[in-house]
């Protein structure tokens, strides 16, 4: 048995290494800063592209006013080949997200997609003398207004307060 004390050593090194390996790993995680917050997102000027946007749609552009400073504008995009599609995204005074979304895409297919897989609800609610639909279930909780010529979609993890405060301050022109 002379070969067995060698492999004991060995073993037992091995822990120990394995042991201090962990306690500099929780001293690492304990001493150096870190933070699980979400990033604070850069805000953008949309102003050029809402004004393509409603140069080139088909069907009167939305896009908020007289909203406060403490709503962020955080992405825009204006997709002409894909249905028309607007996008605006905001982050709200308490780092939720909403976004502004309209197309001419099919309505069920599009509200699919604007909404991440939220079901209409048989809660309507009146805002600006339109009838919106709450929708629920998915990603975003919505409001939809569908339209003549293209759906609009206000939608995120925002409450249905602040879905409500984004409607409400959607101007056309």
């Amino acid at each position: 048995m002379a070969g067995s004390n060698g492999r004991q050593k060995t073993v037992r090194d091995m822990i120990l290494s394995l042991g201090l390996i962990g306690i500099a790993a929780a001293v690492i995680y304990v001493f150096i800063p870190h933070d699980d917050s979400a990033p604070d997102l850069k805000r953008v000027d949309y102003r050029v592209e809402l004004l393509t946007a409603r140069r080139a749609a088909a069907y009167p552009v939305a896009a908020p006013e007289g909203l406060s400073g403490t709503w962020k504008a955080t992405s825009v995009r204006f997709q002409a080949d894909d249905f028309d599609s607007w996008h605006l995204g905001f982050q709200t005074p308490d780092r939720q997200y909403v976004q502004i979304e309209q197309s001419t895409q099919k309505p069920s297919e599009f509200i699919d997609d604007a909404t991440q897989g939220s079901d209409a609800t048989k809660t309507t609610q009146r805002i600006n003398g339109e009838t919106w639909t709450h929708y629920t279930g998915g990603r975003y909780d919505a409001l939809v207004l569908p339209g003549r010529h293209s759906t609009t979609v206000v939608a995120g993890t925002g409450s249905f307060q602040q879905l409500t405060e984004m409607a409400a301050a959607l101007k056309t022109s």
